[in-house]
């Protein structure tokens, strides 16, 4: 798919972090962009920035999804492309001691549920209405109709204690990337999915000095962390490059994720 002002894009989680560095690379080349996010302040403000459209969206809400969708589509047209940013962690174990109390506590069910319903449920819900709005359009030259990045982690294939419900989420991402670029074949819409591994977004920009230069050293090479900007890059070729399909690919400079 070649990128320029014909086409639209929707960009969930797109106020802040991989989904802003996303973003700001489509519009770059033309495209014309829109943010799903909590954060109105910060989403405002860059749909400002790139002349595109900010739209409050808690992908978790079928109706919110739904407005989502109906405002930027009002606003930019159809989208053909889709790149799912949007997503969150938590670190709690399966079950657990307290150190001083000795009181044992096993994982909260509704905070597993509320990590799947964001990472996988919420990834899934817009991929398909998304997908279904591609099905209107017309396929482009080579039949092409559209494109979908999702983004899992590399915690989907080597989860650090405490991850449970966010590896579960993420490896949910990961294993339903092929059939869902199955399902869409016949229609001309390739779906391909990122795992990243230690990114300099806004989650980990206010943790310490000397415990983002400890992750940035587990890394094999380069011993830094990853930028926004390179997972863009990333999305921007499986966007732009019509063999690439149903792949699950790894961005994380090869590292393997310690028990802890």
């Amino acid at each position: 798919m070649k990128l320029d002002s014909t086409i639209s894009a929707v960009i969930t989680g797109g106020a802040s972090g991989l989904g802003a560095a996303t973003a700001r690379r489509l519009a770059a080349h033309g495209v014309k962009v829109a943010l799903f996010d909590l954060n109105e302040a910060a989403g405002e403000a860059l749909a400002k920035e790139l002349g595109g459209v900010f739209c409050l969206v808690d992908v978790t809400k079928e109706d919110s999804v739904d407005a989502g969708f109906a405002k930027s589509r009002a606003a930019i047209g159809q989208e053909r492309i889709l790149v799912n940013c949007a997503g969150t962690g938590n670190a709690i174990k399966t079950a657990s001691r307290d150190k001083t109390t000795g009181e044992i506590k096993s994982f909260p069910t509704a905070n597993f549920e509320r990590i799947i319903q964001i990472n996988l449920i919420g990834t899934f819900r817009c991929t398909a209405k998304s997908a279904a709005g591609m099905l209107s359009l017309p396929p482009l030259d080579d039949g092409e109709r559209g494109a979908i990045v999702n983004t899992a982690s590399v915690a989907a294939e080597d989860g650090q204690m405490g991850q449970a419900a966010y590896s579960a989420s993420k490896a949910g991402v990961v294993g339903m990337t092929l059939p869902i670029a199955r399902d869409l074949m016949g229609e001309g819409i390739r779906v391909n999915t990122i795992l990243p591994g230690i990114f300099n977004t806004p989650l980990l920009q206010g943790a310490p000095d000397n415990v983002k230069a400890a992750l940035a050293a587990s890394v094999p090479f380069p011993k830094r962390l990853g930028q926004p900007d390179e997972y863009a890059a990333l999305a921007e070729f499986m966007i732009t490059t019509g063999y690439f399909n149903g792949e699950d690919v790894r961005l994380d400079g090869a590292i393997r994720m310690a028990p802890r």
